[in-house]
């Protein structure tokens, strides 16, 4: 019988491969491992987590900040056939306390900058029978993970693990409202892994820096997981700071980095400022959103030549759709076409997935791949809401709205509950926040609907930047690219925007502080 490999299978190939290549580096702790090291260690911190009584099956959640453990964390998981369940640090004790609690995790890893969050919620952490702390001064209900890591035997666990098995719960971070946990199998990842690796072009010779958070699946399944199956150098930062991130492009002679458009931002105006050496990095990557042409042009001037977008989400793997660094200019805005082996289509909202509209009519964007999620844990309704089957293939329901152009380019228009309807007109939020963010003093802007008695919604905007509200109506007044009945009716200046990880902005947070 033949068997497709699973994520730990993917790091024994490596090893078999090139076991004294660099695998891991990690300054913070002045770690440095060869992929030889780096898999003895993952079998020793599985076979410490089975000593403990992790079974295949049981879930394993993390609350950790990026680091070499968290990279551990997650190929042990894989050899044991636990289920990797990271979790955003940024979790209040009351977020923490219901994701442990729905996704039943029986492990809990964590950190010093997590610790007060994990105390808070300790005693509704019902579940929790294990807490691993990474850090010196292990508080005395938590077991030392560098000391079981220690002890555990360095032979690979005996665990019977199988392509269709569940290898994590991905929590959504939530757009919309309260996360689901996103169910995905070994060998939807290994698939990943095999479109990512093609789509960038890694090679064993490539050094990746990890920056954006890990317990994301766009850090996670499109940059660690492709670059440790194929060999590659994983740099690893704790968290994101711009003139750190250029300093270990230089130092690391890294050659591929992934993060969203206004982190790439933060990077062009660091770079712009500091004399930083980038002439190693080859490849960047992006998602979350499309790049704005401005920022896509300062990136190439004080970064590099070319870029590559990734459209998708969690449900997907996340990476779905592609914009090669070929198309960035020639096809600016949009999301790019399909991925290998991966399709789209645009059908009315909620429409049946063979009633495919017209190119260049705005619908629904479903994809359809094997990357694609198995369920939402525990939530049955949502999952055959979300998956619906036209008889040959399962498609998925993204909830963003788009349209295919003549050469079947996805262009991707805004989300389906984000559409503003005023006055029995349909807005779309991003041409209004395209028309803002062109203004030189504008660094982000959101626009939603608020209720409003005669027109059913009217048109407001957040904008993070150096302005005023009156100012804002002048320019916008003034656009070409904006019908008066589009324009913003009020202005909300603020510090910033509320976001997720991946850096998309949470309006319903918006919405509900209206």
């Amino acid at each position: 019988m033949c068997m497709h490999p699973t994520i730990g299978d993917t790091l024994e190939q490596t090893v078999r491969r090139q076991p004294e290549s660099a695998a891991i580096v990690y300054p913070r702790k002045d770690h440095r491992w060869t992929y030889a090291e780096f898999d003895e260690r993952v079998n020793r911190l599985a076979n410490a987590l089975a000593d403990l009584g992790v079974e295949k099956g049981d879930r394993v959640a993390t609350l950790l900040f990026n680091g070499s453990e968290m990279a551990l964390a997650v190929y042990a998981c894989a050899k044991l056939g636990a289920v990797f369940t990271p979790l955003n640090f940024r979790l209040s004790s009351e977020e923490l306390t219901y994701i442990v609690t729905d996704a039943d995790a029986q492990a809990l890893l964590f950190e010093n900058a997590t610790k007060d969050t994990v105390e808070q919620a300790h005693d509704d952490l019902e579940p929790i029978e294990h807490y691993l702390y990474i850090d010196d001064d292990v508080p005395d209900y938590a077991a030392d993970f560098y000391g079981l890591l220690e002890a555990g035997d360095p032979a690979a666990p005996e665990t019977v693990v199988e392509e269709d098995d569940v290898y994590a719960f991905i929590y959504t971070s939530g757009t919309t409202g309260r996360p689901k946990g996103v169910v995905h199998e070994h060998r939807s990842m290994v698939e990943h892994n095999l479109l990512c690796i093609a789509e960038a072009n890694l090679t064993d010779d490539d050094i990746g820096l990890s920056m954006l958070p890990m317990y994301h699946c766009a850090e996670l399944h499109a940059n660690l997981f492709p670059r440790v199956h194929r060999g590659a150098t994983n740099v690893i930062h704790h968290e994101f700071d711009p003139p750190a991130a250029l300093e270990a492009i230089e130092t690391h002679e890294v050659s591929v980095v992934f993060a969203a458009p206004t982190a790439w931002n933060g990077l062009a105006q660091a770079a712009a400022e500091m004399d930083a050496d980038t002439s190693s990095l080859r490849l960047g990557m992006y998602g979350a959103s499309p790049m704005p042409a401005e920022i896509l042009e300062r990136c190439m001037d004080e970064l590099c030549e070319d870029y590559l977008q990734a459209y998708g989400m969690t449900e997907i793997g996340p990476c779905g759709v592609f914009q090669t660094p070929e198309e960035q200019l020639t096809k600016q805005g949009s999301a790019g076409r399909p991925a290998l082996n991966h399709d789209v289509r645009i059908v009315e909202p909620d429409g049946l997935p063979e009633a495919e509209l017209e190119r260049g009519e705005v619908g629904e964007i479903l994809l359809t791949g094997p990357c694609t999620m198995a369920e939402y844990w525990n939530r049955p309704e949502e999952t055959a809401a979300s998956l619906r089957d036209d008889g040959e293939r399962t498609w998925y329901y993204t909830g963003d709205l788009g349209y295919l152009d003549a050469d079947r380019y996805l262009y991707v228009v805004d989300r389906k509950d984000d559409m503003i309807i005023s006055g029995g007109e349909n807005i779309y939020p991003t041409e209004v926040e395209d028309v803002l963010f062109s203004h030189p003093a504008v660094t982000e802007a959101a626009v939603v609907g608020e209720d409003d008695d005669e027109w059913g919604e009217r048109v407001v905007a957040y904008v993070v930047g150096d302005t005023d509200a009156d100012e804002l109506e002048r320019y916008a007044r003034d656009s070409d690219a904006l019908a008066n009945f589009k324009r913003p009716r009020e202005y909300y200046l603020v510090d910033e925007l509320p976001k997720n990880p991946s850096g998309k902005v949470q309006k319903f947070k918006l919405r509900t502080d209206d």
